[in-house]
């Protein structure tokens, strides 16, 4: 028996939505012909795909491994409905990541231009870190994202984008760089893990020999700066970020060797996929550069 597109569909929704009533409610249908596909897809492929019980219905192993094979067939459909409508215009939906600090530094006035340059396109910006990002680009969440470079993988292609200038930063008062490492209870204050300029911190610690310090995880950049203005510790951030916080007193900004401060943000985009129009304008308006 031939294997029903519908039904994997089906399958993938239940995934998804973590239920058989759920996922009828997003396909707005019943949930006897959710059951019905799903059953009939597990009797084409021979396994089971779901553990049903009264606390709801979780994938089986089976079903573990078909996820992934299901949502590339959602993304290739959706990349089969764009080709067919593309007539050559920068219209639908256009789906990006950026880093916090990109977002905030340097794609305002980029949106607000490509939106009247193209006014048929609906963007949708999501942001966080070069790891989730990479991720996201790669599971064809997103058609591309602004993260730091150099990214290296056989499955995407990087434009250069933005150049920064990374600085660290503390709470004044200013102090000589090797004083203000040399403090016994020297705590970072970062961005979770997969952010590319914690990463960047702890690399330039080490140089310096300085490994183990304890970590303050915070969730947005305003509380960055806040706890770094209070003397909670340091972080390094693009030089540019910081600007009203500098110009107040409420930051002390260290300049670092040139080998060390200057970071590539680039925008990846995955290599097998039929780019849109949208993206396609969107790419160029950004980096000057035209895509195939």
């Amino acid at each position: 028996m031939t294997m029903d597109i519908r039904d994997l569909a089906t399958f993938a929704a239940v995934a998804r939505f973590g239920g058989i009533g759920r996922a009828a409610r997003e396909l707005n249908t019943v949930q006897s012909n959710v059951t019905q596909r799903v059953r009939r897809l597990e009797s084409d492929l021979g396994v089971t795909l779901f553990e049903r019980s009264r606390a709801g219905t979780a994938l089986t192993a089976a079903g573990k491994r078909l996820v992934p094979y299901a949502a590339r067939l959602d993304s290739l459909l959706a990349e089969a409905r764009r080709a067919a409508r593309d007539d050559g215009t920068p219209q639908g939906t256009l789906a990006i990541g950026a880093l916090e600090t990109t977002a905030a530094l340097r794609l305002s006035p980029l949106l607000a231009s490509y939106a009247t340059a193209h006014p048929q396109v609906d963007i949708v910006l999501r942001t966080g870190t070069t790891a989730e990002m990479i991720d996201q680009v790669l599971d064809r969440e997103l058609e591309g994202a602004f993260t730091c470079g150099p990214v290296m993988h056989p499955d995407l292609v990087a434009t250069p984008a933005f150049k920064e200038e990374l600085a660290l930063l503390s709470a004044p008062p200013m102090r000589p760089m090797r004083n203000l490492l040399g403090q016994p209870d020297l705590r970072l204050v970062i961005l979770r893990a997969g952010c590319s300029y914690r990463q960047r911190l702890e690399e330039i610690l080490a140089r310096r020999g300085i490994v183990g310090l304890r970590r303050l995880e915070f969730g947005t950049l305003e509380a960055i700066l806040g706890a770094v203005a209070a003397g909670l510790g340091i972080t390094l951030l693009p030089r540019s970020l910081i600007g009203p916080a500098w110009r107040g007193g409420q930051i002390a900004v260290h300049r670092l060797p040139a080998t060390e401060a200057s970071v590539q943000t680039v925008f990846v985009r995955r290599r097998d996929i039929a780019c849109s129009q949208a993206l396609r304008a969107f790419h160029k308006h950004v980096t000057r550069k035209s895509i195939g």
